[in-house]
């Protein structure tokens, strides 16, 4: 993914309260594209003229209904609900701003302490060890390695890192759905002597729930996956299966606040580990810092450490990691507004809906 798509949303009422969403659109870019086109000709329609007072959930829910059958028609459900997710995070951005307070506090949470956070985009390979050198000189303690890259690469990768690990750090392993089930459980039974935190997607998102039993079988370490899944009846029949002890949903690929929320108080009532996912870019990052904020458990989000300049410009300087969390910004809403002169910057394209 050499060059991972960013599309932001920005809504306003006519009060000049605003807010900021993020839609998923890592790959391919073209359909970065096209999902800001479903947000501007399909979903901005919708939203003009709503009382910017009315609750972000309610709105979800019945643009999420209304949408189901043209999501049927088209085949295309995944790109409606990333548009719809961008759409409702900048919704409750707005609320929030407005509230004068934080998101996390605005979405019902009651402890703005740091959210810890872990390293993700480091494969396994010769880079490993100073990859994760470097993360943790940037004040992470959790290292998750990217594997499927075959076996002996993936087993030696994991060890050399393994014996590195302080204490108090944490190691996870993401397959990225690169294993079928006899791969998936025969590599399981490699990895049981490693200090795993879990096993990530070691089969495709839509396997079925006897697949996945019988890689649980097979595994010591505990089993996560979520990020290619989207909604609510989805995940409650992942928990109610029994498989997954981490559950991984990505808030700009489906259901932004109102769907995720609902989704990770179900997922820590039920005694799992709610970790919200994300790539791209910095908007949906501290959303999912708001996210899991509002929920807590033991839970941790990822951050991409992948070179993204865009990004880093879009935040400037508002995500601060130490000891393994990340502060919230104190600020309403989400805290921060992008630095849209990062777009200019980097010649990327930057249009504004005439709606």
């Amino acid at each position: 993914m050499p060059d991972p798509a960013t599309v932001l949303v920005r809504i306003e009422d006519s009060d000049g309260a605003f807010g900021w969403g993020e839609v998923w659109g890592d790959s391919p870019c073209l359909g970065a594209e096209y999902r800001a086109c479903l947000l501007d000709t399909v979903l901005a329609d919708r939203l003009l003229g709503c009382d910017s007072n009315a609750s972000p959930s309610v709105f979800w829910a019945d643009a999420d209904r209304a949408l189901h059958i043209q999501c049927l028609r088209t085949g295309e459900p995944g790109a409606f609900a990333a548009a719809l997710a961008g759409l409702d995070i900048a919704m409750n951005d707005l609320a929030a701003r407005r509230a004068d307070v934080p998101l996390w506090k605005y979405l019902g949470g009651n402890d703005g302490s740091p959210v810890r956070v872990y390293a993700s985009g480091i494969h396994a390979g010769s880079c490993s060890l100073e990859l994760v050198r470097d993360a943790r000189r940037k004040g992470f303690r959790a290292f998750k390695i990217k594997i499927g890259c075959g076996d002996g690469q993936d087993v030696a990768t994991l060890e050399r890192v393994a014996e590195k690990l302080a204490t108090d750090e944490w190691l996870m392993a993401d397959a990225d759905q690169a294993w079928d089930i006899t791969s998936a459980c025969r590599i399981a039974g490699l990895l049981s002597e490693l200090p795993l935190s879990w096993i990530e997607e070691a089969l495709a998102a839509d396997r079925p729930s006897w697949e996945w039993a019988q890689v649980k079988a097979a595994s010591d370490a505990p089993l996560a996956a979520g990020e290619n899944l989207r909604g609510v009846l989805t995940f409650q029949k992942l928990i109610a299966d029994g498989y997954l002890s981490v559950f991984q949903p990505n808030m700009c690929k489906w259901g932004g606040f109102s769907g995720t929320l609902a989704v990770g108080r179900a997922i820590i009532a039920a005694d799992r580990a709610f970790c919200p996912h994300h790539s791209a870019g910095g908007v949906g990052l501290i959303a999912s810092l708001h996210l899991l904020a509002t929920v807590r458990g033991p839970g941790l989000v990822k951050v991409d450490i992948n070179p993204n300049p865009l990004r880093e410009e879009l935040l400037s300087d508002v995500l601060c990691i130490r000891d393994g969390s990340a502060e919230l910004p104190a600020a309403p809403g989400l805290g921060f507004t992008p630095n849209l002169a990062a777009f200019r910057e980097f010649g990327t394209q930057h249009t504004e809906s005439k709606t």
